[in-house]
This record gives structure tokens, C-alpha cells and sequence, in this order.
């Protein structure tokens, strides 16, 4: 295979570097979440309202970011947002009225929607630019810096400190980070897109109705991830009666799953093409789920939730890539940074829906039985799966290598 241009290599792992930080700046608020409770005064019934306003702020910047990338490139938008994230962060840990809480949570979301949104743009350009699968790898950083987010969260909750004093080094670290490799990003050049990076007409919604099958897939894959996150302990200590111990090693072992997933997924993506892995992947996951549902004991339960990262590490990677080339193999170039921000939107509907959804059939039907729902949503991305050939048929064996002309040097934004 092909090496990448010269020009092109310190943009992979800048932008990998960006996903790293990413991933440890949001594990950092969300494992954290009770001591902020505590430090603002925020009430159990007020805080699942600021919970669910986060998300909902986050696919509002994502809607504002693909305004935005019509005329300022993903990565100048980027480079300005990511260190943001990180203040954002560190004024949620140092706030002291309820007022503050709103205000620092409200703009860490839309920050976070046009992070995500820009991240994963620069993603999709810099896969087409390489030819081959490399989008896995970004969202497995993605997951090494959750891991990396949650074990510092851990230690200060074991040791007491406070949140400014567990934020503050780290964004001392994280935010001037950001800045230094936000010069190497990669970013696609316009000169030569004749919509100027609009959907031909205008961005409405007809024109992305290709992508319904794919958001689907992005919404069902993140109630899987969101049942995980947030029911994982529950269901073992309260359904499979493990010990409290034994009930938080679900979560870590499905990120463990996840990141090993993203690790060696563009490899698999390269070898077997893109529908196959995602139909790998969506068997993966419903098995997981089934096991889990059914799982006499702890130790089974574990074993489900296993294999369930494993199962959906690939699907959203994926989803972002195959969004991104068909839209630009429909549209030209521009087109693919508005599939992405919409796609990018039902991550945060999936994260909305998945957590209330289980909790809700679980309060009511037995949770086992709630553990099937997401199970049968996520059997329908194999049915979608046809939908990820474009970009399977393109980067699966390393053939048609796209030109690298659409693609210039990113740091002359700044």
C-alpha cells in the first residue's frame, strides 16, 4: 500500500491527539458528575434537566458549526473550540451558585457539539485524503483518553480533592496542548469545491435524505452505549446480585473492549471492507445484549457487556465515514463536513433517548426485559449495512486511492 504524502502524515496524529484530549476532558465532567451535584446544590429531580440540556445544547453548536464551516475551515474551528472545551471544563469545577452551573454545563455543550462536529469532519477528509481506513483509530484515541479521563476521576474521588484542584492541572496541560498540535491538522482545501462546501441545494434536508439509514445506526448505537454507561452497575448489582465491587467493572471492561475494537478496526475495515465489519460488529453487540439479558450470574453479565464494546466500537467510526463519502461522492467535497454535523446530531438524540428509555422499561417491565429493546434497535444496523458500501468499496482493500489534490495544510488558518 501506498504511503501518505509527506504533507499529509503530521496530521493523523495531531488530529488523534485531539481526539485523546477530547475523550479525557468529557470522562473527566461525566464520571464527576455527583461531586458536581453536590458542589452547585443541584436537586435529584433538577438534575436530570441539567443532564439532558447538555446534549440538547451539544446538537445545537453542531448545527451552528456546519454554518460555520461553510466559510472558516473544520480545523480553524477546531483549534479556537478545543481550548475552550477545556476552560469550560475548569469553570464548571470552580463555580459555587446554581446559576453558574447552567451557565458553565450550557456552554461546555455547545462547545462540545462543535468539537465533536469539527473533529470528526477533519476525520472523514484526512481518511479520503489517505485512501484507506484510519477513522477507527481516531475514535480509538478517543477511547484511551476516556479510559485516561476516568482513572484521574477515580483518584480524586478516592482522595478527596476538590474539582478545581482535578481540573486545574489538567487543563493546564490539556488546553495550551491543543493549541500546539491544532497547527498540524490536515484540512480538505476548498479552491476547488464549486458549491463552496454547500450542499447543492442550499443544505436542506431533501438533499441529505441519504443519510436516514446511517443516523438510525448512529442513534441506536448510542442507546447501546448510553444503557451501558449508565444502567451497566445497576443491572449487575441489583438484577445478577454482585458485590459492589464487582458491579463498576462492567463499564471499564467495555471500554477496554472498545478501545481494542477501534484499535485494530481500520486493519479489519482494510481486509474485509466496511459492511462486512459493521454487520461483524452489529452481531457482536446483539449477542452481548443477549447474554447480558439472560446471564444467570455476575460473571455471564460481565462477559455480555464485553463483548458489547467490542460489538459497538466499530459502528459510529464507521457511520461518520461512510456519512462523509457518500455525501461526496454524491455533492463533491463540501458536502461531507454537512453530512457529518447532521449525522453528528443523532450521537446526542441516542444519548438523550437510551438512558430514560431503559430506565423507564425497567422500572416497569423488569430490566432484564429492558436489555432486549436496545438489543432489537441495534439488530437493525445490519439490515443498514448496505449503507456503509461506499465507503467499504473505496477503502476496504486499498483500491481507487482518491487524489490528495482537495487537500491542503491546515495550519494556515491561524
Amino acid at each position: 500500500m501506498t504511503d501518505a504524502p509527506p504533507r499529509l502524515r503530521p496530521g493523523r496524529p495531531a488530529l488523534a491527539a485531539s481526539f485523546f484530549l477530547q475523550g479525557a476532558v468529557f470522562a473527566l465532567l461525566v464520571t464527576r458528575i455527583p461531586a458536581v451535584q453536590g458542589r452547585y446544590g443541584i436537586s435529584d429531580g433538577l438534575l436530570p434537566a441539567f443532564l439532558a440540556a447538555v446534549p440538547v445544547l451539544a446538537g445545537i453548536g453542531t448545527l451552528a458549526t456546519e454554518r460555520l464551516v461553510v466559510a472558516v475551515r473544520p480545523g480553524t474551528v477546531l483549534r479556537c473550540v478545543q481550548p475552550l472545551v477545556c476552560l469550560a471544563l475548569l469553570a464548571v469545577g470552580c463555580g459555587h451558585h446554581l446559576w453558574q452551573a447552567a451557565l458553565f454545563l450550557g456552554l461546555f455543550g455547545i462547545l462540545v457539539g462543535g468539537l465533536d462536529a469539527s473533529m470528526n469532519m477533519l476525520g472523514v477528509s484526512l481518511q479520503h485524503a489517505y485512501g484507506r481506513s484510519i477513522m477507527l483509530g481516531f475514535h480509538a484515541a478517543y477511547s484511551l483518553g476516556g479510559i485516561a479521563g476516568a482513572s484521574l476521576a477515580w483518584v480524586g474521588a478516592h482522595t478527596g480533592i476538590s474539582l478545581a484542584a482535578l481540573y486545574g492541572p489538567v487543563v493546564a496541560v490539556a488546553a495550551p496542548a491543543a493549541l500546539v498540535v491544532g497547527h498540524w491538522y490536515v484540512d480538505r482545501d476548498r479552491n476547488g469545491s464549486p458549491s463552496g462546501g454547500r450542499a447543492p441545494d442550499g443544505g436542506s434536508g431533501r438533499s441529505m435524505r441519504f443519510l436516514l439509514p446511517l443516523c438510525l445506526v448512529m442513534t441506536f448505537a448510542y442507546i447501546g452505549d448510553s444503557t451501558v454507561s449508565n444502567w451497566s452497575a445497576t443491572y449487575l448489582q441489583d438484577v445478577l446480585h454482585s458485590s459492589d465491587q464487582l458491579s463498576t467493572v462492567p463499564y471499564n471492561a467495555y471500554m477496554a473492549t472498545t478501545l481494542l475494537g477501534r484499535a485494530l478496526g481500520d486493519l479489519a475495515v482494510r481486509r474485509f471492507g466496511a459492511v462486512r465489519v459493521v454487520r461483524a460488529g452489529t452481531v457482536l453487540a446483539v449477542c452481548g445484549f443477549g447474554v447480558v439479558a439472560v446471564a444467570p450470574g455476575a460473571w455471564a453479565g460481565l462477559a455480555g457487556f464485553t463483548v458489547l464494546g467490542l460489538g459497538l466500537s466499530v459502528l459510529v467510526p464507521q457511520t461518520f465515514a461512510a456519512a462523509g463519502r457518500s455525501a461526496q461522492e454524491r455533492y463533491g467535497s463540501g458536502a461531507s463536513d454537512a453530512a457529518v454535523a447532521r449525522l453528528n446530531i443523532f450521537n446526542y438524540v441516542g444519548f438523550l433517548v437510551g438512558s430514560p428509555l431503559v430506565g423507564g422499561l425497567g422500572a416497569a417491565w423488569g430490566y432484564r426485559w429492558a436489555m432486549v429493546v436496545p438489543m432489537i434497535l441495534l439488530s437493525a444496523a445490519f439490515r443498514y449495512a448496505p449503507a456503509f458500501g461506499v465507503a467499504g468499496a473505496r477503502y476496504g482493500g486499498g483500491h481507487e486511492r482518491p487524489s490528495t489534490a482537495d487537500v491542503g495544510r491546515g495550519g494556515d488558518g491561524l
